[in-house]
């Protein structure tokens, strides 16, 4: 997996308007089908963890645990635990990425 390329996606896709995060946001975007692929950070509480890799294994939305709150917060910017990328081209490109 090559982890700063896919950082630098999750930031563009944050300047493109193609990324929402927190919780709360997140939650509601996998509820509705918008969100097409979600970051959970991997030192987050068990419980969010938990909350949220549930929730979108009922949706049917792919998760990633790869990365700290601090690798998340710096690739946008602000302090998060939790993105959501709302964009079906970044989401597969971030998914070819993590693979590799």
């Amino acid at each position: 997996m090559n982890r700063q390329k896919l950082l630098n996606l999750i930031g563009l896709s944050l300047r493109a308007g193609k990324m929402i995060s927190g919780e709360e946001l997140t939650l509601r975007d996998v509820r509705n089908q918008k969100a097409k692929l979600v970051f959970v950070a991997k030192n987050a509480s068990e419980n969010t963890k938990k909350k949220m890799t549930d929730k979108c294994a009922f949706y049917h939305v792919p998760y990633n645990l790869d990365f700290t709150q601090e690798e998340i917060s710096q690739a946008i910017g602000r302090n998060r635990m939790i993105v959501g990328i709302c964009d079906e081209g970044f989401a597969k490109k971030m998914q070819e990425l993590s693979v590799e």
